[in-house]
């Protein structure tokens, strides 16, 4: 027996109830709708902040246009064919069982037809809409392209064709190819459902007007295809088929006379499709269809697959010589390296002492200081505070200092957040908002103990530093928090710290950048965009409080301009006293004809890539043309954006600057100031020195053979890693004078000897000059062979080294020199506490076979220049056993580093460098014990008692002997 409730039934459906889901429909409506609007908002306002707001309506125009567009033409495309198909219903529907299982379909469809067509046709222009949406950069590209004034040597087409018109042609071909699919599967499934087109039953299987409606559907989709064989002609000159890209012999000889045979027999076929509109029957539809496949399987696959297995593999140089030399200098012209210099270098170099010392007096410093590895050194020395917070990779700049120009290790002092145990959302928002200072250090000078020596860093600036910042507040870069409320919130911004642990200095932002918070509509649109209600309750923001947000120097930019690519390491400078974060822009293709195509995230690939956080790693996308045709700004206190145009030949760029007028300031307005800080980029001299690895073969019949190839060594500091290029400042042989190069070297393939130097000119004068010294064939060891050099001979100083410690390998900078390469390594050594740093303990330095390892740049050198060499081989302790004078350094060793580590603690630096001086006497001492003869006397340490109790005459760490 069942029960029911008198009148439940009716109340589920009647009355108020029946408003409630209308309301949640309503509802949700009107959230999704302020959730995109404040999403849209909100970006929208950022840009206007940073005055990039063209940017952002031309983007959302372009997007608009191709979305309704494309999204348009499906819907009514596939619509009329689904109106033209219900029309075409045959009028009686013979009875079988097909048509009465269809029957139920037609029955559930019919009194709903229009809106289930509505609802699937506005999903179906959605899809389509947002999909091609996404290329907008093609279209705008197409539509405001720029010619290259080159034209390729098969087509005689300008390579603007290939760069920006093919891909919007293939753009074009692609949404329409989907167009007429569906619309012939739409027309299949209404032509089924309402009879016109049967499976099962006597007589034709099609009706005639369905048959005439899709022979004329399938028709276009042959015509499609005859345009876009006709089209593919051109996509030959990416062909991978041969031994370099381009068109090769077959694509020339086979491929592309078949695809201008298959173009007309599409077109042909499109005639016989349609032509079944004036006769019944598919015979000529079917005949043009088979013939086509049969046309492309002979045509398009087995004909070349034979020129290329009887005529090109037996004889492939002389077949492919042309297409190679094609490659060769399309490559090298699209990645910029056509200008590179290279020369013979190496075969002489110089061995007399006399000629040595007189070359050895024009060398200037070194930079031993290295960035990748004195991060922690830098947020040890200079982090006064633990909010604070240094880059685990720092920069190379340089500077004029004390009237020299000089190598600089830079980095900026910025904010990790509040104190341990004093989150709150007022410190997190609107108390710590910023970082505070422009650190830097010589290259080349290094501090008692080690350390740095810092060039700028205090806290506050005092007035007349060196390296003059007006603005020492970072509120813009790599490390600021999500959003910050500042200049105008109740809240005083922490600035930097007092002397007095109790006591603070206080700010507030006065800056342009920001997005005023000035109303409570504005206060909740951010507190949307941010999920934080406390933005919009809190009472101490007021109506001139400024939200910032969009705050890393890379996401900045890459908003202003999203059509380039960024270097991955943005780098700060000071300039006209304010810090400025400096940013590369490339300009890519996939387009360009012939050109070798690459990974740009693989080539780019390196140790620091890999293993830091402070650079990122470019994205996998292939290219084959790259320009560094835009050089960008980020102030660091007010957050405004500055693109500059760098390279001014580039059509790619004149395009973009076509497409987003005035958003990239000319060549001419850069500050001269400014210019003396451009580097040249890491990321596209990774790109170039791996094109160049191959590429610098010019000739057609070697590059075939492939046996002059190199390859970018391993890292000595990390094997299997592959070593990342460094900065420094050097002269080159061909007598231009010191300049800040970036600098590689290379090996031949499979080989560890040294192949060649590799560098490029970052100096104003100069700038992009790449310059290749060739040495002779294995005459020259490679940067495995010498570190594996500096591990065994000086094997003694890393044992004192690691006493208590560990080593950690810096750069291994190779320096033309004398006619040879000279190698210098800097070795840092670091407790094993948990706050260890590293500091300098040793320079290793190699030249012509010759080793030497001393405290310092200058004695290494002396060592080198007058032929001291290695020194004598290490003798061994008799027995395998310590002698008394080894004993007691190393107890004077462990002393030294416990003093060190108990200083650290403290944060007394001081007091470090006392104990550092301390540690390397003893290491000193406790080689010379391990070096000592049987019998000999015991060798002191400088400044420690002497066998007669009196101190020895020297306070200072004596100067390092030869080693081996």
């Amino acid at each position: 027996m069942t029960f029911r409730t008198p009148g439940f039934g009716r109340r589920l459906g009647s009355g108020r109830t029946r408003l409630v889901l209308p309301v949640l429909v309503v509802l949700a409506a009107v959230l999704i709708g302020f959730l995109v609007f404040d999403a849209v908002y909100t970006d929208l306002l950022w840009y206007r902040s940073v005055g990039f707001s063209s940017v952002y309506t031309t983007r959302w125009q372009a997007r608009l246009v191709l979305f309704f567009g494309a999204g348009l033409l499906m819907a009514l495309v596939v619509g009329a064919n689904v109106v033209v198909a219900y029309r075409l219903r045959p009028a009686y529907r013979p009875l079988s069982v097909e048509q009465q299982g269809l029957e139920r379909y037609r029955s559930v469809i019919d009194p709903r037809r229009r809106l289930i067509s509505v609802v699937l046709l506005g999903l179906l222009g959605v899809l389509t809409g947002s999909s091609v949406a996404g290329r907008w950069q093609v279209w705008l590209a197409f539509l405001h392209r720029t010619s290259f004034h080159v034209k390729d040597p098969q087509f005689h087409k300008d390579i603007s064709f290939y760069v920006f018109t093919y891909p919007f042609l293939r753009l074009v071909l692609g949404v329409v190819f989907a167009t007429v699919i569906l619309s012939f599967l739409a027309a299949v499934m209404v032509h089924y459902l309402y009879g016109g087109l049967r499976l099962q039953g006597p007589g034709d299987k099609a009706s005639p007007p369905a048959r005439a409606h899709l022979s004329v559907l399938a028709g276009l989709f042959v015509l499609l295809k005859a345009f876009a064989y006709w089209f593919d002609r051109y996509g030959l000159v990416h062909s991978e088929r041969g031994a370099t890209t381009g068109a090769s012999y077959t694509d020339v000889n086979a491929l592309l006379p078949a695809k201008t045979i298959l173009a007309v027999i599409a077109l042909i076929c499109a005639v016989m499709f349609v032509s079944n509109l004036l006769r019944r029957g598919m015979m000529l539809p079917g005949v043009g269809f088979t013939l086509l496949v049969l046309s492309a399987v002979l045509l398009g696959g087995v004909y070349p697959l034979l020129i290329q297995q009887f005529q090109v593999k037996p004889d492939e140089l002389a077949k492919e010589r042309a297409y190679i030399a094609r490659n060769i200098a399309a490559t090298r012209q699209a990645y910029g390296v056509d200008g590179a210099a290279v020369r013979q270098y190496g075969a002489q170099p110089v061995s007399d002492p006399k000629q040595l010392r007189t070359e050895g007096e024009k060398l200037g410093g070194v930079r031993l200081l290295d960035p990748n590895v004195v991060g922690k050194t830098f947020e040890q020395s200079q982090q006064f505070r633990p909010f604070y917070k240094f880059p685990d990779i720092l920069d190379v700049d340089r500077y004029m200092v004390d009237g020299k120009m000089t190598d600089t290790v830079v980095g900026l002092r910025e904010l990790s957040g509040p104190p341990s145990g004093q989150q709150s959302w007022v410190n997190d928002r609107m108390v710590y908002t910023h970082g505070y200072g422009f650190v830097s250090a010589y290259g080349d000078h290094i501090a008692p103990g080690g350390l740095p020596d810092f060039i700028t860093g205090k806290m506050p600036v005092p007035p007349g530093e060196r390296i003059r910042v007006d603005h020492p507040q970072i509120y813009f870069g790599e490390n600021s928090p999500e959003y910050s409320i500042v200049g105008g919130s109740g809240q005083q911004e922490f600035d930097y710290p007092d002397q007095s642990p109790a006591r603070q200095h206080s700010t507030t932002y006065g800056g342009s950048g920001g997005v005023r918070v000035d109303s409570f509509f504005r206060k909740l649109l951010f507190s949307t965009k941010f999920k934080d209600k406390n933005l919009l309750l809190s009472g101490a923001i007021n109506n001139k409080a400024k939200v910032l947000y969009n705050r890393t120097p890379r996401e900045m930019v890459h908003r202003a301009a999203p059509w380039l690519t960024l270097d991955g390491d943005p780098y700060p400078a000071v300039v006209n006293g304010r810090v400025l974060w400096l940013l590369d822009g490339y300009t890519t293709s996939n387009g360009y004809p012939y050109s070798e195509r690459m990974s740009i995230g693989e080539a780019t690939h390196d140790t620091i890539t890999e293993t830091r956080s402070a650079v990122t790693r470019q994205a996998d996308d292939h290219i084959n043309y790259i320009r560094n045709s835009v050089k960008a700004t980020v102030d660091a206190y007010d957050g405004s954006v500055t693109l500059y145009q760098w390279d001014a030949k580039d059509p790619i760029l004149k395009t973009w600057m076509k497409v987003f007028k005035n958003t990239v300031q000319p060549y001419e307005s850069i500050p001269p100031e400014l210019r003396e800080h451009f580097r040249y980029p890491q990321d596209l001299f990774k790109v170039q020195r791996k094109i160049l690895s191959r590429y610098h073969v010019t000739d057609p019949a070697a590059f075939y053979s492939g046996e002059g190839f190199w390859e970018v060594p391993q890292d000595p500091a990390a094997p299997g890693k592959r070593q990342p290029p460094y900065y420094q400042t050097l002269a080159m042989p061909d007598g231009g004078g010191e300049r800040f190069s970036l600098t590689t070297v290379f090996n031949p393939r499979d080989n560890a000897a040294l192949a060649a130097f590799m560098s490029v000119d970052s100096s104003p004068g100069g700038y992009g000059r790449i310059q290749i010294l060739e040495m002779p064939r294995n005459a020259q060891s490679g940067s495995s062979q010498v570190q594996n050099g500096f591990d065994t001979q000086v094997k003694n100083d890393f044992y004192a080294l690691k006493q208590g410690t560990r080593t950690v390998i810096g750069n291994m900078l190779t320096i033309p020199f004398a006619g040879g390469l000279l190698y210098v390594e800097p070795v840092y050594v670091k407790s094993t506490g948990k706050n260890s740093f590293p500091q300098l303990g040793k320079v290793l330095v190699q030249f012509g076979g010759q080793l030497a390892s001393a405290d310092t740049w200058e004695e290494a050198r002396d060592h080198i220049l007058g032929g001291a060499g290695t020194g004598s081989p290490v003798t061994p302790v008799p027995g395998g056993q310590l002698n008394d004078a080894a004993r007691r350094a190393i107890a004077q060793l462990q002393e030294a580093v416990g003093a060190y580590e108990k200083a650290q603690k403290a944060g007394d630096y001081p007091a470090m460098g006392e104990a550092w001086t301390r540690i390397k006497q003893a290491r000193d001492a406790l080689a010379a014990a391990q070096q000592a003869k049987p019998g000999a006397p015991a060798p002191v340490p400088s400044g420690s008692p002497s066998p007669s109790g009196s101190p020895s005459p020297s306070g200072s760490p004596p100067a390092a002997g030869p080693t081996s």
